[in-house]
Protein backbone atom coordinates (compact mmCIF):
# COMPACT_ATOMS: atom_id res chain seq x y z
CA UNK A 1 0.00 0.00 0.00
CA UNK A 2 1.11 3.52 -0.77
CA UNK A 3 0.39 6.62 1.31
CA UNK A 4 2.50 9.69 0.69
CA UNK A 5 0.27 12.69 0.09
CA UNK A 6 0.35 15.59 2.52
CA UNK A 7 -2.68 16.92 4.37
CA UNK A 8 -2.24 20.17 2.45
CA UNK A 9 -2.70 18.43 -0.91
CA UNK A 10 -5.56 15.91 -0.72
CA UNK A 11 -5.28 13.09 -3.22
CA UNK A 12 -7.85 12.80 -6.02
CA UNK A 13 -8.16 9.93 -8.49
CA UNK A 14 -9.26 11.00 -11.99
CA UNK A 15 -10.74 8.18 -14.10
CA UNK A 16 -11.35 8.74 -17.82
CA UNK A 17 -10.53 6.71 -20.91
CA UNK A 18 -10.11 9.83 -23.07
CA UNK A 19 -6.47 10.91 -22.63
CA UNK A 20 -7.06 14.59 -23.43
CA UNK A 21 -9.99 14.92 -21.03
CA UNK A 22 -8.09 13.02 -18.35
CA UNK A 23 -5.07 15.30 -18.83
CA UNK A 24 -7.29 18.41 -18.68
CA UNK A 25 -8.84 17.25 -15.39
CA UNK A 26 -5.49 16.23 -13.91
CA UNK A 27 -4.09 19.68 -14.74
CA UNK A 28 -7.22 21.43 -13.46
CA UNK A 29 -7.14 19.66 -10.12
CA UNK A 30 -3.36 19.87 -9.75
CA UNK A 31 -3.51 23.62 -10.35
CA UNK A 32 -6.21 23.80 -7.65
CA UNK A 33 -3.81 22.25 -5.13
CA UNK A 34 -4.81 18.60 -5.22
CA UNK A 35 -2.39 15.68 -5.50
CA UNK A 36 -3.82 13.88 -8.54
CA UNK A 37 -3.36 10.32 -9.75
CA UNK A 38 -5.07 8.95 -12.83
CA UNK A 39 -6.58 5.83 -14.32
CA UNK A 40 -7.75 5.09 -17.86
CA UNK A 41 -10.61 2.77 -16.86
CA UNK A 42 -12.51 1.46 -13.84
CA UNK A 43 -10.40 -1.70 -13.47
CA UNK A 44 -7.24 0.38 -13.23
CA UNK A 45 -8.99 2.71 -10.78
CA UNK A 46 -9.97 -0.21 -8.52
CA UNK A 47 -6.35 -1.41 -8.47
CA UNK A 48 -5.19 2.07 -7.46
CA UNK A 49 -7.89 2.33 -4.80
CA UNK A 50 -6.68 -0.98 -3.34
CA UNK A 51 -3.02 0.07 -3.40
CA UNK A 52 -3.12 3.78 -2.53
CA UNK A 53 -4.56 4.34 0.93
CA UNK A 54 -5.01 8.10 0.97
CA UNK A 55 -7.33 8.84 -1.96
CA UNK A 56 -9.98 11.29 -0.76
CA UNK A 57 -12.13 11.72 -3.89
CA UNK A 58 -12.71 9.84 -7.16
CA UNK A 59 -13.69 11.95 -10.19
CA UNK A 60 -14.86 9.59 -12.94
CA UNK A 61 -16.43 9.64 -16.36
CA UNK A 62 -19.31 7.21 -16.96
CA UNK A 63 -18.61 5.69 -20.36
CA UNK A 64 -15.34 3.77 -20.47
CA UNK A 65 -14.18 0.52 -22.02
CA UNK A 66 -14.08 -2.53 -19.81
CA UNK A 67 -16.51 -4.43 -17.67
CA UNK A 68 -17.38 -1.54 -15.31
CA UNK A 69 -18.74 1.90 -16.15
CA UNK A 70 -18.47 5.02 -14.00
CA UNK A 71 -21.81 4.49 -12.24
CA UNK A 72 -20.80 0.96 -11.26
CA UNK A 73 -17.39 2.21 -10.17
CA UNK A 74 -19.09 4.82 -7.98
CA UNK A 75 -21.24 2.14 -6.33
CA UNK A 76 -18.20 -0.07 -5.70
CA UNK A 77 -16.25 2.82 -4.18
CA UNK A 78 -19.18 3.70 -1.92
CA UNK A 79 -19.49 0.07 -0.77
CA UNK A 80 -15.77 -0.67 -0.27
CA UNK A 81 -14.41 2.75 0.67
CA UNK A 82 -17.29 4.79 2.13
CA UNK A 83 -14.87 7.47 3.33
CA UNK A 84 -13.97 8.36 -0.27
CA UNK A 85 -16.09 10.95 -2.06
CA UNK A 86 -17.25 10.26 -5.61
CA UNK A 87 -18.03 12.74 -8.37
CA UNK A 88 -19.34 11.25 -11.64
CA UNK A 89 -19.60 13.07 -14.96
CA UNK A 90 -21.16 12.29 -18.34
CA UNK A 91 -22.39 14.10 -21.40
CA UNK A 92 -24.57 11.20 -22.53
CA UNK A 93 -26.07 9.39 -19.57
CA UNK A 94 -27.99 10.58 -16.54
CA UNK A 95 -27.93 8.87 -13.14
CA UNK A 96 -30.75 6.59 -12.02
CA UNK A 97 -32.78 7.07 -8.82
CA UNK A 98 -30.48 4.85 -6.73
CA UNK A 99 -27.48 6.95 -7.69
CA UNK A 100 -29.30 10.20 -6.98
CA UNK A 101 -30.27 9.01 -3.49
CA UNK A 102 -26.68 8.18 -2.55
CA UNK A 103 -23.93 10.42 -1.21
CA UNK A 104 -22.32 10.55 -4.65
CA UNK A 105 -22.48 13.58 -6.91
CA UNK A 106 -23.24 13.85 -10.64
CA UNK A 107 -21.98 16.67 -12.88
CA UNK A 108 -23.32 16.79 -16.45
CA UNK A 109 -20.95 17.67 -19.30
CA UNK A 110 -20.08 20.24 -20.31
CA UNK A 111 -19.23 21.53 -16.84
CA UNK A 112 -17.58 24.63 -15.47
CA UNK A 113 -14.08 23.80 -14.26
CA UNK A 114 -14.51 25.94 -11.15
CA UNK A 115 -17.67 24.01 -10.25
CA UNK A 116 -15.81 20.68 -10.36
CA UNK A 117 -13.02 22.07 -8.17
CA UNK A 118 -15.59 23.37 -5.65
CA UNK A 119 -17.40 20.01 -5.54
CA UNK A 120 -14.23 18.04 -5.00
CA UNK A 121 -13.04 20.50 -2.38
CA UNK A 122 -16.39 20.19 -0.57
CA UNK A 123 -16.03 16.38 -0.48
CA UNK A 124 -12.51 16.69 0.93
CA UNK A 125 -13.61 19.04 3.70
CA UNK A 126 -16.82 17.16 4.50
CA UNK A 127 -14.90 13.93 5.06
CA UNK A 128 -11.88 15.37 6.87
Amino acid sequence: MVACQSAEHPRVLVVDDEPLLRMFNVDLLSDAGFDVIEAGNADEALRLLSDVTDIRVVFTDVEMPGRIDGFELAALVEARWPEIGVVVTSGRRLPNAAFRSSARCFVPKPYAAAHVVELIDSFVHARH
